[in-house]
């Protein structure tokens, strides 16, 4: 499907569509009953989150660190040492809660632009994030894809 897409999508059209079904499946989807996504990634916390994000949790930035994260590539700032996230709580809500990261609040990225771009990345989403791969199983009814052997 993905070579499909890359030779049968207009880039523009692919983000409308991803767009369009990401909105539509999402607004009625409560991300706390699944949360496949914290519970098979470390999170990732920048360094400009650290002081408010520890402030939400009542810790200052060296006990933050000290507790939850370890240090991650200079493009990801700090991980979480654990998977399942270590900030996943058992209502499945982030105990960070509206102060969790950008890259958390937009996975699975379906709503993002340049998805033609980057359909490598999607393939792995669809694995965790069953909205996303309703939304792929979707595009394939839109863009007339068969499986062929």
């Amino acid at each position: 499907m993905r070579i499909y897409l890359k030779g049968n999508a207009e880039d523009k059209e692919l983000d409308e569509r991803f767009y369009r079904l990401h909105k539509e499946l999402f607004s009625g989807y409560d991300c706390s009953r699944c949360r496949n996504c914290c519970k098979m990634y470390h999170g990732s916390i920048p360094e400009e989150d650290l002081v408010r994000d520890a402030e939400h949790m009542g810790l200052t930035k060296e006990q933050f660190i000290e507790k939850y994260l370890v240090e991650g590539d200079k493009e990801s700032g700090y991980q979480t040492k654990n998977v399942p996230c270590d900030f996943l709580g058992a209502d499945g809500k982030c105990c960070v809660g509206d102060c969790r990261p950008e890259s958390c609040k937009k996975y699975p990225y379906t709503d993002q632009p340049d998805r033609w771009a980057s359909l490598y990345s999607v393939l792995d989403v669809i694995e965790v994030c069953p909205v996303a791969f309703e939304i792929y199983e979707r595009l394939k009814i839109e863009y007339g894809w068969r499986y062929r052997r």
